[in-house]
């Protein structure tokens, strides 16, 4: 695969699913494991860009360890990528999804407790006990109404997505601290069990239909070159962008205009299918 997002090799180590395809490298099954920080940038290289980020629960397949660093991908799109060693832990069950924009952990089941980690919306985390209305889990106590068992998919992408209205824009950012144009439509269709892979090309490559300016519905994406939007209303948009650092939701004539004032037209308007 050429594509090194999803490339399960460096120089030296290979998974397993490569073999026959590559040669001078030792293969691996990997080692699976779970993302315990609240939040983990996956880099190109060890000390490289920020590719992504992972949220807290998010399963990890460690292929490589350098240094500080493992190399592997991630169970839910097979993103390769570089993490600090110190954010992931053991493997472990989870049950449910962080479904507020973001909540905080406290050290105990009580509002006015030590806060240990802020988390966002879409961690996972594992419910072990219930105290009133706190969920214990293994990294400390969550308001239960902030948490929703993994299977309950939500219905509607356009109110997953207004959760993040006000987030600062951040390139490759996929949490309520901070999150990209890409981050934001995957974040609200995965919410909805609807498939979205990481990035704003790869979204545009999904299967669909391709409609004409004025045929927009509620759901549909809107393509830039390097950017994506998500259909909010009639005429409307919800995107993260540069030109106001935020998510926000916008007349979709005006952030037209805008950003083919910079040389940059609308390339696909797409209803996926």
């Amino acid at each position: 695969m050429s594509d090194r997002r999803f490339h399960r090799a460096t120089e030296r180590v290979a998974h397993d699913s490569l073999r026959g395809t590559l040669v001078g490298v030792a293969f691996t099954p990997g080692q699976w494991a779970r993302v315990v920080a609240p939040l983990a940038d996956l880099r190109a290289a060890p000390e490289g860009a920020r590719d992504r980020q992972l949220l807290h629960g998010t399963r990890f397949c460690v292929l490589e360890r350098r240094g500080d660093h493992v190399f592997g991908f991630d169970e839910d799109d097979g993103y390769c990528g570089w993490l600090a060693a110190g954010v992931l832990g053991p493997d472990h069950p989870v049950t449910h999804l962080v479904c507020a924009p973001a909540t905080h952990c406290y050290s105990r089941a009580d509002i006015k407790s030590t806060d240990v980690a802020a988390l966002s919306f879409g961690a996972r985390v594992q419910v072990l006990t219930e105290e009133g209305t706190f969920a214990r889990t293994p990294l400390g106590f969550i308001p239960g109404r902030h948490l929703r068992p993994l299977g309950d998919i939500l219905a509607d992408p356009v109110d997953v997505a207004r959760l993040f209205l006000g987030t600062p824009y951040l390139w490759g950012g996929n949490s309520r601290a901070g999150i990209d144009c890409s981050g934001l439509v995957q974040a609200a269709r995965r919410a909805c069990a609807l498939p979205c892979p990481p990035d704003s090309d790869l979204q545009a490559a999904l299967p669909g239909k391709s409609l004409d300016s004025g045929q927009e519905e509620p759901g549909d994406l809107i393509f830039w070159k390097g950017h994506v939007a998500l259909v909010s209303a009639p005429g409307r948009i919800i995107h993260a962008n540069a030109w106001h650092m935020a998510v926000v939701e916008e007349p979709l004539a005006g952030a037209e205009a805008r950003i083919a004032a910079t040389g940059a037209p609308v390339i696909l308007r797409l209803r996926v299918a």
